[in-house]
Parts: C-alpha cells; sequence; structure tokens
C-alpha cells in the first residue's frame, strides 16, 4: 500500500503491516525498515520519511544513518546518568546495609532519574540538577536533599574514574541548597530521669516481647534496627557476647556487644517463647519476621514520653553522654556505638577493638542503669580518660 515519496506499507498474510522507505543511491534502488504499524503511525512514518530524505538529498546513506543513529543512541542509554547510577550502586552496595541501598535507590528513581535520568551523564547540567534537588526540598526534607546532592556528585565523580565524564556539575552548587538543621534524637541523659524512665519500663504492660525489647536496649544501646533484626544465631551465651554481622552494620565489619549479666538475664527469660524462630524480637503478626520498626517507639509513647522526650534511638545518645561523663575512654564508647569508621580496612580488622575493656564497661553501665531504676546514689567520673 503506497503513500507518497517512496514511503510504503506491505501487509503480510499473517496480518503484519511494516512501513518501508524506497529510495535511490549511485543508481541503486534500496530499502530501509521503518517500523511496524500501528505501533508507528502514519505521521511518525512520514516524519522518520522525511528525515531520511534529508540526509539522502545532502549525499549521505539512510541506512548508514540509520545504524550510525541507533548506535549512538545505544551509548547513550549506556553512559546516561541513570546507567551509571544503577552501575555505581550495584558496586557500592557491597559496603552497605539493604536498607540503605533500598532507600538510596528509591530516592533516584523518584526524584531525579524521572527529570535527567535518560540524559547522557556528560549533558547533565547543574540547573537541571538543582530543579531536582528542589523537588525534594519542596517536601521540607531539606537533610535528604543535601544526601542526594551528596550522592550525585558521588555519581559523577565515579563516571570521571571510569572514562565517561569529565566534570563534576554537582559542585556547581554548593551553597544553593536550603541549609539543613542538624537532627538530634529525642533522648533523657539526666540521671534521675533516666531512673524513671527505666521504672516505667518496667511496668509496661503491653506485649512481653515489646516490652524485654524496651529493658534490653537501654543495656546495649544499638541502633534500634540492629536489635529488632537481631537473630539467637548470633548470640554466644557462653562468650556473653552478641556478634552483629557486618551486612546489618552501618560500617563494612561486624561489631561484638559485650552482653552483661542483666541482658543475659532478659534473652533467657525470652528464649523460651521466640528460641523457636529466627528473631530474637520476632514480630507480632509474623514470628518470620521481625519486630515492626514503630514497636519502639510505639511502646515508649504507650509509656508517655512523647517523641520530643525520649526515641528508641535515644539510647545511644543516653549513654554516650553519660559514660562520657564518668570518664570512660573515647575509644572505647566510639567502638560500641559502631561509628562509622572512615578506614573500611581499619573497621574490617578491629572490630574486636578494645573488647575486654568494652566487656568491663558494659558491665559497669548495666550495673549503673539498675542503680539509678533503683534510685540509689551512685558514684560516678571513678574512671579516667586513659581508662584506667
Amino acid at each position: 500500500m503506497y503513500d507518497e515519496k517512496g514511503l510504503y506499507l506491505i501487509v503480510h498474510p499473517n496480518g503484519g503491516k511494516w512501513w518501508r522507505f524506497r529510495y535511490k543511491l549511485d543508481g541503486k534502488e534500496k530499502t530501509i525498515s521503518i517500523g511496524v504499524y500501528p505501533d508507528v503511525t502514519l505521521s511518525k512514518a512520514r516524519k522518520r520519511r522525511d528525515e531520511y530524505r534529508v540526509v539522502l538529498a545532502d549525499g549521505g546513506d539512510p541506512s548508514f544513518h540509520k545504524k550510525t543513529k541507533k548506535q549512538t543512541e545505544k551509548e547513550s542509554r549506556e553512559n546516561s546518568f541513570e546507567a551509571i547510577t544503577r552501575e555505581w550502586l550495584d558496586r557500592s552496595s557491597v559496603k552497605w546495609v539493604e536498607s540503605y541501598t533500598v532507600k538510596l535507590t528509591s530516592r533516584f528513581e523518584r526524584y531525579i532519574f524521572p527529570r535527567v535520568g535518560n540524559k547522557p551523564i556528560t549533558e547533565v547540567t547543574a540547573p537541571e540538577l538543582l530543579q531536582a534537588l528542589r523537588h525534594i526540598e519542596s517536601t521540607g526534607a531539606h537533610e535528604s536533599a543535601h544526601r542526594t546532592h551528596q550522592n550525585c556528585s558521588q555519581v559523577f565523580r565515579y563516571a570521571i574514574a571510569t572514562g565517561r565524564a569529565d566534570r563534576d556539575p554537582a559542585a556547581d552548587l554548593k551553597g544553593a541548597l536550603i541549609p539543613a538543621k542538624t537532627k538530634h534524637h529525642a533522648s533523657i541523659t539526666e540521671p534521675a530521669k533516666v531512673g524513671e524512665l527505666l521504672r516505667a519500663i518496667d511496668s509496661y504492660q503491653g506485649e512481653f516481647i515489646t516490652k524485654c525489647g524496651l529493658q534490653m536496649i537501654p543495656y546495649v544501646f544499638v541502633r534500634p534496627g540492629e536489635l529488632r533484626h537481631a537473630e539467637w544465631s548470633e548470640i554466644d551465651f557462653d562468650l556473653a557476647e552478641w556478634h552483629i554481622p557486618a551486612e546489618k552494620m552501618k560500617m563494612p565489619a561486624k561489631q561484638i556487644v559485650p552482653l552483661s549479666d542483666q541482658v543475659i538475664a532478659i534473652l533467657e527469660s525470652l528464649h523460651p517463647l521466640t528460641g523457636r524462630w529466627k528473631y530474637v524480637f520476632p514480630g507480632i503478626r509474623s514470628k518470620q519476621r521481625p519486630m515492626s520498626e514503630n514497636t519502639l517507639n510505639a511502646g515508649l509513647r504507650r509509656l508517655g514520653y512523647t517523641k520530643e522526650e525520649m526515641t528508641s534511638h535515644g539510647f545511644r545518645s543516653m549513654a554516650s553522654t553519660l559514660l562520657n561523663e564518668q570518664g570512660f575512654n573515647r575509644d572505647w564508647i566510639e567502638r560500641q556505638l559502631a561509628h562509622t569508621e572512615r578506614d573500611s580496612v581499619r573497621a574490617a580488622y578491629n572490630y574486636a577493638e578494645y573488647l575486654s575493656e568494652r566487656k568491663r564497661m558494659m558491665q559497669h553501665w548495666a550495673d549503673y542503669l539498675d542503680n539509678l531504676r533503683a534510685d540509689k546514689k551512685v558514684i560516678t567520673g571513678i574512671f579516667n580518660r586513659s581508662g584506667s
């Protein structure tokens, strides 16, 4: 079925319909496929035909033009901002916990890819990137906007290192975003109020598993997510240690949490109830999944503590503040808090650093909390900064 100017449609016996463009080059007749109808409409087919006629008028071969264009488009897709970002995410994720990888990927997919994802990375401009980041700002998530800015810069630096970009346009956005306010997790650090909180937890009338979680987290002051995902296979009762695998940590190494006598007692009381399952603190609806991320905070709210007063993450600040005030070696505290180690090699080899000292510190901390709970007079400042 002929249209005009060399464009026609071939209708096959099976009903398939293919657009073709017939042309002459150097006295020889040639044809080139334009696409399948109805995916390629008549107007689109005519537009492509006209594009090829321009190439022909300039002395070029439409077939060669089509192949070159396909190759260019393929290279463009392979070197697009999204393709290189996903490659960077895939390579970087080996040193991250899975939840962080998921969060970061989701942030790119929601805010950045729709605006610059399809563009070759060398063509992404600072104003385009700023527009995408300001969309995050418009939701009030200023810290997320700054973090995403940093992540975009990491992608550009990766592209430069792999020879697919020459510069980092994200670096041009310094000072263009609204400053992010430092966010602190609400915490109680006044000893008398800590005692009140511990007594309140002991009086908790909700789920027993939740109560055990609230009782245990002040002693170990791990991140709430680490507590929720604790597995019985990670608990060594003989050594009184909890070994958290690296993939659950925010640092590229496993963490050893010394378990005080008080924590061992909590775990022994909980084992008959949840010991048959994988997680120490399984969920209420499914024992195959860990406790919900909102459970501990919801327990604190049930006890009457608002999110401005205390959070499950605040137990870390509580321990850090009071242990430092008591003169414990800062390195012991930082290692126990498992704060991110900049040197990944050092972190991988030093996860057991200061372990004997940390065991002594953790038992002292547990005894100190018990005294606060009992409203007893406690002695502080008994350790100097060297840890002796």
